[in-house]
């Protein structure tokens, strides 16, 4: 299974992420930057997608 890893440099904190994959991904208080908060539960949504609209393309899917 393939999964989520952000590049916290290139992340801008848009929120894309979190709205296609709430289960996995969530913007942290204190800088406003996105982290993966469950890297299992990319089957419950599209990681894939998530990836895509990643405006800075700081989203990648790391294999095992």
């Amino acid at each position: 299974m393939k999964k989520p890893v952000i590049d916290f440099d290139e992340c801008v904190g848009c929120g894309s992420c979190v709205e296609i994959c709430p289960e996995v991904f969530e913007l942290n208080e204190d800088d406003n930057k996105a982290y993966v908060r469950a890297e299992d539960k990319c089957d419950t949504c599209d990681c894939g997608e998530a990836v895509d609209v990643c405006p800075t393309e700081a989203i990648t899917l790391a294999g095992e």
